[in-house]
């Protein structure tokens, strides 16, 4: 009697399915809709209602200084409207979401994400302030618009140094950390003081994740250097856009 040794057949259903779970990612999908119905909002309501909608979400030092913490999340939420916004930006950064939430898990990318943004918002509004009251910078800058998901986002692009094969992380940091440093020197706004502080925010908690997790890194499939790929390109943007 000859015994069947091999291992039974997977049938292509349950190996459907198991991927399809794989990519059931209730952070990223729940966030980018908030996003998008946000912005489709902005885009049917008047100019000037809109205008006092992101001012009133707006993290800047008028709102800051008068107890308006809740900005510190409504403003995460606001990224614009347009065309622009709804078929690039959205979809880029629901790449960058996805493959955090895929690789690092839900509540890391959430956590990572709240600390970029309103750790960085944080810091340059202390900044901010210390210019202000030094008069290194005119008033009028504490009541500028102030919303987006840049700071959160970049934090996120740092953290993924944790997912990336130990030759490739000081690429992936120096690459980073140069470009956004880039940006402060052209542009000199807060913005990219802030999006340069939510980077090496992010860095830190991927440094972290390392250390914490001393197995060997599991290599990108194609679907996750796509989205690797889609999420620098939004990275790029925010930094040099």
């Amino acid at each position: 009697m000859v015994l069947d040794t091999r291992a039974p057949a997977v049938p292509a259903v349950v190996t459907r399915r198991h991927r399809l779970r794989a990519f059931w990612l209730p952070a990223t999908y729940s966030y980018v809709g908030l996003v998008v119905t946000v912005g489709i909002v902005l885009t049917v309501v008047s100019t000037s209602r809109a205008t006092r909608i992101v001012l009133h979400a707006s993290t800047n030092l008028h709102n800051l200084l008068r107890g308006h913490f809740g900005t510190l999340f409504a403003s995460a939420f606001v990224i614009g409207s347009g065309a622009a916004t709804v078929w690039i930006i959205v979809p880029l950064l629901a790449c960058l979401l996805a493959l955090a939430e895929h690789r690092l898990g839900a509540m890391r990318m959430v956590r990572t994400f709240v600390l970029g943004h309103i750790g960085a918002t944080a810091l340059v509004a202390a900044g901010l302030w210390v210019a202000v009251e030094s008069q290194l910078v005119p008033n009028s800058i504490t009541t500028v618009e102030d919303t987006g998901v840049s700071y959160g986002a970049m934090a996120v692009v740092g953290a993924l140094i944790a997912v990336l094969p130990a030759h490739r992380r000081l690429v992936w940091a120096g690459s980073w950390l140069a470009l956004a440093l880039g940006g402060v020197v052209l542009w000199h706004t807060f913005t990219n003081v802030g999006h340069f502080l939510a980077l090496c925010l992010g860095l830190g908690i991927g440094r972290l994740m390392i250390h914490r997790h001393a197995d060997p890194v599991r290599p990108l499939s194609r679907i996750e250097a796509g989205l690797l790929a889609a999420g620098s390109l939004f990275a790029c943007l925010m930094l040099l856009g």
